[in-house]
């Protein structure tokens, strides 16, 4: 299906006419911000496309509040840019290039491995401007960290995918940089699972939160420039003195090895655009199982696995073949053999994959909500699965 694009929109009033303009034309819109991720969600039915790009720029920082408002087509790196030299960060650092949009980030509620110390995009958003499938503009929130006015309806926008309502600008909680910011590797001397759970006591019983520990399996090591073995990111903040005590502990893991800080970033742009990326959730006390199946069943595969220890969760990637008969359903299988006790969300997958898993939004209480925001279904229609 040919997507019509629509010409420059550089304000909120202009998203409104347009989403206007649209329901009056029974027609649906394809919400694109940089356009790099196009691929992720389910396949989404537009006629449309919205495109967000020209919509960029912090319009508001306030250092001394450590908050920035920026319109929500600004690249996370420009927001890196101008937050940077005031020893400040918005502590998200999502998978994906540093070109990602700030509303795509809020939208698809993304993270990364800072999550495990900052939380995800709700923990940081203090407010949003919102055009909904109506063509209103509404906002949520405020500016200020004390201001939680409206703060249901921004965690409602948070991970909505653009089916409740085109966000237009976003107002962010920002950190301090730590002083010393440093990273080690542990080298896994134990299988997976045994790893796995040695590494979670670590991170309950040591008296040092580290800003990330992300478990990499050996491929992705081997891909990050380390060892082709199993091997613990820990990325560790503070002063000197509190690094040094806390790298003392990590030695408990086993001996560390300092990495570059360039491997977070290497983490984050890693799986090639044509991938299957499913996440896979349990208790953090339950993850050690899931850890070793999942990663044996994508390395056997050609593809890598990577967990986030602290929040229970195991991201799979697969990238895809050259297309050759048998791929889909080589695919397939790869997929249907990723489970979990808790939940199974799939990132991207190959369009024909996507019946293997379900949509996230079938119950009344979902489809209410997206039919009172956007009666009439033109805002990213099919990303999050029917409304029922």
């Amino acid at each position: 299906m040919t997507i019509d694009s629509a010409p420059l929109i550089e304000s909120a009033h202009a998203v409104a006419a347009h989403v206007r303009d649209a329901r009056a034309a029974r027609a649906s819109l394809r919400i694109v911000g940089g356009g790099h991720w196009l691929s992720a969600g389910r396949p989404c039915r537009a006629a449309r496309e919205l495109p967000l790009g020209a919509l960029r720029g912090v319009t508001e920082f306030e250092r001394g509040d450590f908050t920035l408002t920026a319109r929500a087509g600004t690249p996370l790196g420009e927001i890196e840019a101008v937050t940077g030299p005031e020893g400040q960060w918005l502590a998200l650092q999502p998978f994906g290039s540093a070109e990602g949009t700030l509303g795509a980030t809020v939208a698809t509620a993304s993270w990364g491995p800072l999550a495990s110390a900052y939380g995800t995009p709700r923990d940081q958003l203090l407010g949003c401007e919102v055009v909904t499938g109506t063509g209103d503009i509404v906002r949520g929130g405020g500016r200020v960290v004390k201001n939680v006015a409206g703060f249901d309806l921004v965690r409602l926008m948070t991970g909505a995918w653009g089916t409740l309502g085109v966000i237009t600008e976003v107002t962010v909680r920002l950190r301090a940089r730590p002083e010393v910011d440093r990273t080690l590797a542990v080298v896994a001397e134990k299988n997976a699972e045994a790893f796995c759970a040695a590494a979670w006591r670590w991170l309950r019983e040591s008296p040092y939160t580290p800003l990330a520990a992300e478990l990499c399996s050996a491929t992705l090591a081997s891909r990050l420039g380390l060892e082709r073995r199993a091997a613990l990111l820990i990325r560790l903040g503070g002063n000197e003195h509190t690094v040094r005590a806390a790298e003392r502990s990590v030695a408990e893991l086993g001996a560390p090895i300092e990495v570059d800080a360039g491997v977070w970033g290497r983490l984050r742009t890693m799986e090639p655009a044509a991938s299957a990326v499913v996440r896979l959730g349990a208790l953090p006390t339950e993850l050690g199982p899931v850890w070793s199946t999942a990663a044996n069943a994508v390395e056997r595969a050609g593809g890598w696995a990577h967990a986030t220890l602290e929040r229970g969760v195991v991201r799979c990637v697969v990238p895809e073949g050259d297309g050759a008969e048998g791929e889909s359903e080589r695919m397939r299988s790869v997929v249907q053999q990723l489970r979990a006790p808790g939940s199974r969300i799939a990132e991207q997958l190959p369009a024909p994959l996507w019946e293997t898993i379900d949509a996230p939004t079938r119950d009344r209480l979902s489809s209410d909500i997206r039919r009172t925001f956007d009666p009439d279904g033109v805002l990213n229609p099919g990303i999050l699965g029917p409304i029922s």
